[in-house]
Parts: structure tokens; sequence; C-alpha cells
């Protein structure tokens, strides 16, 4: 392929013509001290930096940013490090996911109106990963996405430690009296020893993980340690590649094919991925132009089983994934239900990419011939409260969930369901089923991580750990349990899941992937005749915009405008 030249990048619009607008960008950059060797002739490489002082995740982004730099630099590149806007998922309320689409639009604007010809995404944090490649998808430039990378292990009275699983696993053993104040502070003190995103195989770890199996990062970079040395290595590697990917003209449109896609959810049912990332990685398909839907999901899943021996779904931590081979490994144990073709930020293909790469520990990454579980991370399901589908994750539940019948508890909102389940008498048992409705897109408002419901307290008490739950939330990708998510439509439009009531019954049976509400078509009819929908959470703002065009979960909860469609013309320079 013929190499591009100077005058083709797009900064040379900015900075390489001879006229008033161009002395004036150039005066610019000398008042910061650069001259005309610092730019003239190289690609202008946009450090995309989502830290912050308020996400622990990408608390060492600031440090990596140098790092990129460095490797921009020794490639004859010329490095500019932009801030975008920080989700940190503990912090940002009410829901992180409320803002994922305004990080992918401020990307891509940021992208777009400055004189940038690729882009290095420095993300990590549940939905830093996804907004930062739609940005990038959208814009069309040469990207390479740099994953912020796991924290260290946790620990407590030398126990290993997850951050997220093990919080929830001892937030009940607190509720149940089996764990003292003392205790939770102890926890609490050693649950999350570094900068870096959780180390569990949560949605950051999925999210990060789906990246480099799309093609979209360095080989082996999505699993290394934020703290290890080698990360630091992978940033300036990933600067030095960005220069090379500007004049090969090598954009995501070459990298996100439809088999990158499958490929990328092939790792993530072998990893037993976060739930979420269904979510994601629709939008980010749809975003390229690829009619990606949540049955591909499902066909997949009951292809490829769970081989990574991760918690949630396992027992070990991302540190440990990366001593036992990393991506690169787990790629390599499913080599023969992967496109090996697809291409990559590295200019080869995935084939090329994971040659040679072997598993160290067997009991961390398992091989396909003794998987942990021997379907996918997650299932689809569909009827007649779900008609567009609901998501479930069957290898982090209690196999007697996956065909039960029980009788509905249900909460109309958050605050209902916080109040009850706390009730000592609350007439609970455990085979019940707890759902909670207006907690989707539009009613929670931004599909906020309630989905899993905590077990009523009567029933922590009495040792129970799990039941069915069912919601139009999401849930954490650290989460586990019987729990049914992203029920679509949601009920705060007025999809039928609106209409279930206390009382009823509703029937599970996930081999079938099915899920059916036995109620008569004429009590149904009433119910939906009677229901009168609530008034937008949001009057004005980012939040008004987010209500009046925010997409279904089965639609990735994209904005409608953002989508595939008509190119966006280049800026005027005057």
């Amino acid at each position: 392929m013929t190499r591009r030249r100077p005058g083709d990048l797009r900064s040379h619009r900015w900075l390489g013509v001879s006229d008033l607008r161009s002395f004036g960008h150039r005066a610019r950059l000398r008042q910061f001290g650069f001259d005309k060797p610092d730019w003239e002739g190289k690609p202008v490489i946009a450090i995309v930096n989502t830290w912050s002082d308020m996400n622990a995740c990408h608390a060492h982004l600031r440090a990596r940013a140098e790092d990129v730099k460095r490797g921009v630099l020794q490639a004859g590149g010329f490095p500019v490090e932009m801030p975008a806007m920080s989700l940190a998922e503990p912090f940002v309320k009410p829901s992180t996911m409320l803002y994922r689409n305004f990080l992918a639009m401020e990307t891509e604007e940021i992208l777009r109106s400055y004189p940038i010809d690729g882009a290095v995404l420095l993300g990590g944090c549940d939905k830093t990963t996804p907004a930062l490649i739609m940005g990038a998808i959208s814009m069309g430039i040469p990207s390479i996405y740099v994953p912020a990378g796991p924290a260290l292990r946790g620990n407590w009275r030398g126990q290993v430690l997850g951050s997220g699983s093990d919080a929830w696993k001892y937030w009940d053993e607190k509720r149940a009296g089996n764990i003292t104040e003392s205790d939770w502070d102890e926890i609490e003190g050693g649950i999350a020893r570094s900068f870096g995103t959780c180390m569990v195989m949560g949605t950051a770890a999925t999210m990060m993980s789906t990246a480099e199996a799309m093609g979209l990062a360095l080989p082996g970079s999505s699993s290394i340690p934020a703290a290890d040395s080698a990360h630091p290595r992978m940033n300036a590697a990933s600067g030095r590649r960005i220069v090379e990917m500007v004049w090969e003209d090598l954009t995501p449109a070459r990298i996100l094919t439809p088999a990158a896609f499958d490929n990328a959810i092939r790792v993530h049912m072998a990893l037993g991925g976060s739930t979420n990332a269904i979510i994601h990685l629709v939008a980010m398909a749809r975003r390229a132009g690829i009619a990606l839907d949540m049955q591909r999901f499902d066909e997949i899943s009951r292809q490829v089983p769970v081989i990574a021996n991760i918690t949630p779904s396992g027992k070990y931590l991302m540190e440990d994934f990366y001593y036992a081979g990393g991506l690169r490994a787990l790629m390599a144990e499913i080599l023969d239900l992967l496109d090996l073709s697809c291409l990559t930020v590295t200019g080869k293909t995935i084939g090329e990419n994971i040659v040679g790469a072997k598993t160290h520990l067997p009991e961390v990454i398992h091989p396909l011939s003794n998987p942990l579980y021997a379907e996918g991370a997650t299932a689809v399901l569909t009827g007649n409260i779900a008609p567009r589908g609901c998501v479930m994750k069957p290898a982090a539940a209690e196999k007697r969930f996956q065909k039960h019948r029980g009788k509905v508890i249900a909460f109309e909102d958050y605050n209902h369901m916080a109040r009850e389940v706390e009730r000592d008498d609350l007439d609970v048992t455990p085979d019940h089923i707890l759902v909670l409705k207006n907690s989707g897109p539009k009613g929670g408002p931004g599909m906020p991580e309630w989905g899993m419901l905590p077990i009523p307290k009567k029933l922590v008490k009495a040792g129970v750990r799990d039941m069915l739950r069912i919601s139009d939330a999401r849930m954490s990708g650290t989460s586990y349990g019987a729990c049914i998510l992203h029920v679509a439509p949601e009920s705060f439009v007025g999809g039928p899941f609106a209409f279930v009531q206390t009382g009823d019954e509703i029937e599970v049976d996930v081999a079938a992937r099915s899920i059916h509400l036995h109620v008569g078509d004429e009590e149904f009819a009433r119910r939906r005749a009677a229901w009168t929908p609530s008034p937008p959470h949001y009057e004005r703002g980012y939040g008004a915009m987010f209500s009046q065009h925010i997409g279904q979960a089965d639609e990735g909860c994209d904005f409608d405008f953002l989508q595939a469609g008509a190119g966006i013309p280049e800026p005027e320079i005057h």
C-alpha cells in the first residue's frame, strides 16, 4: 500500500500552508516553546487522556501520557495531550452510562476540530473504553487504544480479594452479622491496593480485553497490571506504533469488520465477561455501520465455553491471568474458533499476533477440553415481558435458577426496593423472584448498575446467597448471582415489563432461552390500558438531550443521531 506523504496529513491544512491563518496556528505553537522542527512534516498525535483526581482506575494515566509522548517522539511524531471527561465508575451519579455517549461525542469532536492526524486513547474504567472507541470510530482517523490495566490483587488477613466481587460478598456477611465493623474497615483498606481498574473480570477488564481482541490495542496489552513496569513500556510502544499507523492510513474502518466483532464476542464468552459488553459492543458495531444484535451474542455463546477461571465466574484475578499468559494465551486456546485473518493495529493479523502464545498456568486458563463452564458467559432470553430480549450470566449463578418458576415481589423503583429488602417482616422466600422496574436507560435514568438486587436481609441472615432477580437495569461486571438484566423495552417507556405485579408468577428456562409472565391476555391488556407514563427526569441540559435521543439496551443505548450514517464534513480552516 502507498504510504501517505506529509502533504496528505490533516494537520497540514492547519500548519503546512503559507497563509495568515496558518501563521496564527504556528505562532501559537511557538508560544508554547515549540519550533518548526517539532511539527514540520510530522503527524500530530492526540493523546486523549481520561485521567482525573477522582478516578483511581486512571490515577497513573497522567504519567503514562508522558510514556506515550516518548514513543511518539521516538517515531517522529508530534504528541499533544488532550484531556477528556473521566468516567469514574464508583463516583459518577446517577450512572456513568448516562455519560458514556457524552465522552464519545467529546472524543469525536476533539479529534475533528483540532489538527489531529492520529489518536492514542487512554482509558480503562468501564465506560471510558467504549466511549473512546465509539468517538474514534465516528471520527475515522487512525487510532490505537491503550488499556489502563487492572490493579494489583487485594488482600485481607491472607485472603486474596477482588474489588467489586468481594465487596458484594462481604457486605452480605456484614448484613448477616458474620463479620464486624472492624473487619469491614480492614477489608475496605485492603480491597484495592494500587491504581488500576477492578482486578476481576468485570466490565473494565472485559472491555479492555475485547478491544484487544478486535484488534484495536497492542497484543497482550489488556491484562498488564497497571503497576507493572511492562505497562509504561506498552504505552511507549503504542506511541511509536500510532505514528506508523498514520503513515499507513490504518483507520478503525479497516480493522472493525463483522469478523472482528465476532472475535471480540468469542473472547468475551471464553473469558466469562461482563454482561455490559453486550450493550457496548452493539453500540460500537453500529457506529461502524455493522448490524450487530443481541441474538448474535447468544449464537456465539452456545459455541464457546468459558475457559478463564477468573472471578466472578471463577477463582483467580487479572494479575494471575497476566502471569498465565494473558489474552494472547487465551486466544491461542480458542484458535480454531477465531477468524485469524482479521487486521489489527499492528498492521498484522490476529493470527500473526498470537503466534507462539502459550498458557503458563492451566488452572487459570483452561484448555477447551476442560472448560470451566460448557457454554459461554451469557444467555439472551426472550418472552412476553422481554420481547426484544434480556440477558443473564448463567456461569455466575446457582444452577437451580436456570430453570425456575416463582412468585414475584415487584418494586416500582430503586428506593422502593432499598426500603423493602431491609424489612425483617418482608414476606419472601428463596424461591421468590425479585423484580425491579424503572431502572433502564430512561427510567434510571442512565441504566444504573442496580441489577444485582440485594438479597432481602431476612434471607441473608438465614444463609441465602442467591435468588432470581429481574430488572431493566445493568449490573456491575464484578457482580454475580441469578440476575436477569437489560429487559427491553424498558418499563419506563411502557414496555410489557412495566405491567409485572407482586403476586404474579414468572417462569425462566435458560436452556430454552425463555422468560414468561404467567398472566392471561385479558388481564395483561387491562394493565396496559391502565398504565400512565412518568414525566422525564430532566427538563433541560444534557439530561434532556439524553432522554430524548437514547436507544434501548438491545440497541446499544447510543443516541439515535450518533449511529453510522452520513459523514460529517471536515472543518473549514478560516
